[in-house]
């Protein structure tokens, strides 16, 4: 069974560049360059409600276990990149859509960080009262050089999943 790739973004041409988007977005960038096992899922929905074309493409929770989800994390610094399998939804509405119409949490998530980070690398979340300002908001130009480090990371994560197994790439990306 082949795997499915989706990114989690926002379909209007506004969010493009957004941190929101960084999963969708990535892998815009990215698609061309996954080993042949892997298929693309574009979806031309709303994020928070990617749950339901998601579960058109997946047939069972089995079928789940080879779903890739890339998307923002909040709780990451930009230029931080985790794989996980089976973790929380934590506060992300569109990765909650997707275990709500799943109805189960295996699943791989390539979480890309798009908060701040002190100078000793600490992250530093905006305030609650400006999140939503915040994700939806786009990338500063200084974020330009990271974002290309992201792109290699997170390439990387996949091409790992892909030929050796989840559990391989979070041994290799999550040590960073």
């Amino acid at each position: 069974m082949s795997w499915i790739v989706v990114g989690l973004g926002n379909p209007d041409k506004e969010y493009i560049g957004t941190r929101h988007n960084v999963g969708k977005d990535l892998l815009a960038a990215l698609k061309d360059k996954l080993p042949k096992k892997a298929k693309v899922a574009e979806l031309n929905v709303y994020m928070n409600n990617s749950g339901g074309p998601i579960k058109k493409l997946i047939a069972s929770k089995k079928a789940a276990e080879k779903l890739i989800v890339l998307h923002d994390e909040l709780d990451l610094p930009l230029g931080r990149v985790k794989v996980s399998f089976g973790s929380s939804a934590g506060g992300h509405n569109g990765v909650k859509s997707i275990e709500k119409a799943l109805k189960t949490k295996d699943y791989v998530r390539i979480r890309i960080g798009i908060s701040g980070a002190t100078p000793k690398g600490l992250l530093k979340r905006p305030a609650p009262e400006k999140i939503t300002d915040f994700v939806l908001g786009k990338f500063k130009p200084l974020d330009a050089e990271k974002l290309k480090k992201v792109k290699k990371i997170v390439q990387e994560a996949l091409e790992i999943v892909l030929e050796d197994g989840v559990q391989a790439a979070m041994t290799a990306i999550n040590a960073r």
